[in-house]
């Protein structure tokens, strides 16, 4: 989450918003990077200030408990929001989300599911109907994101290859807005064991612009990586490479270099992601650590595993609840 913020380098003045904001942590994150690369904080006028502290950020959380945590999180670090707080209870993909104003800055990681799970697409104003969560949060995020804003958003492997109303949403995307970098993360990272995701990077030209993706990068910090876990931890050190391949500007307008098939830095252009589909799920490395489904474990070592996954998850989701002062039932 650092990496992302500090590429995308949120400043003092802009809204910052989060429409799946589950606890804050990326506009808590934000708020850490503003003040720690500010170097006239202190000068900046009473406006300014207030400005940071009540209008700078903005959520959205559909779990009324996950809301408390996030506003409590918030007034720790010194954000008080609006009269409502720095996050708002509702679900962005219903009226309450159309509401929300455009930003400057969206950083986000959508809830992974369909519609079953609660909280889904229900909005008028969206173009494309979808009972998937993460392309509906993917179009609230663009279509939202003020002419020159940028954004970052944690999306899974899906979202990227998905044919149909998929594809239809990932042209508009590239119409409306420059998509310059996708981060292909190691799996497991941001959502479940298991699960792949990746990091658009993009930037808005307009809601009625046309082409204005001309050709995209992505890095392969997946392919050849080790499995990450309590033993061995994802950490900042990891994006290392892939920052300095980034550059120094947050629209990914550095001079970049394409690193060829065995390197984990291309380009491809608009025309070839056209030819296949619009698809973005883009890789080209040979992963040595994939697993061959001859190679597997036992069925029972695996059921084995995957129960003492969710024991050791329920173990966790207790603790949060005795924090939290409420009984766990036997």
């Amino acid at each position: 989450m650092d990496s992302i913020i500090a590429l995308v380098q949120p400043k003092h003045g802009e809204t910052i918003q989060d429409p799946a904001a589950g606890t804050a942590g990326f506009l808590i994150a934000a708020d850490a990077y503003i003040k720690a690369n500010t170097d006239d904080l202190y000068d900046l006028t009473d406006k300014e200030q207030t400005f940071q502290r009540t209008r700078a950020y903005l959520g959205m959380e559909l779990v009324p408990d996950t809301r408390r945590l996030a506003l409590m999180n918030c007034l720790l670090h010194g954000m008080e929001g609006d009269d409502e707080g720095v996050v708002h209870l509702g679900n962005t993909l219903g009226s309450a989300g159309s509401r929300l104003p455009r930003a400057d800055i969206m950083l986000s990681n959508p809830p992974f599911g369909t519609a079953k799970g609660g909280g889904g697409p229900t909005r008028d104003d969206l173009t494309f109907d979808t009972s998937n969560k993460q392309l509906a949060f993917l179009q609230h995020i663009y279509r939202h994101l003020k002419d020159d804003g940028r954004a970052a958003v944690v999306l899974p492997d899906n979202v990227l290859f998905e044919a149909g109303v998929g594809a239809a949403i990932r042209r508009d995307l590239m119409d409306k807005c420059k998509l310059h970098t996708i981060l292909r993360l190691p799996t497991g990272i941001f959502y479940a064991q298991g699960v792949k995701t990746n990091v658009l990077f993009f930037s808005k030209v307009s809601n009625h612009a046309t082409d204005s993706t001309q050709h995209v990068w992505v890095y392969d910090l997946r392919a050849n990586m080790p499995k990450f876990g309590k033993r061995t931890p994802f950490t900042r050190a990891h994006f290392a490479d892939f920052e300095a391949a980034y550059g120094a500007d947050p629209h990914g307008t550095s001079p970049r270099t394409d690193l060829g098939d065995t390197g984990r830095f291309r380009v491809f252009s608009r025309d070839w992601i056209r030819e296949r589909g619009d698809s973005l799920d883009i890789s080209w490395l040979k992963d040595d650590n994939a697993e061959d489904a001859a190679d597997l474990p036992e069925p029972s070592v695996l059921a084995r595993e995957a129960m003492e996954e969710l024991n050791g998850a329920l173990a966790e989701l207790e603790a949060i609840l005795a924090e939290l002062g409420e009984e766990v039932e036997a």
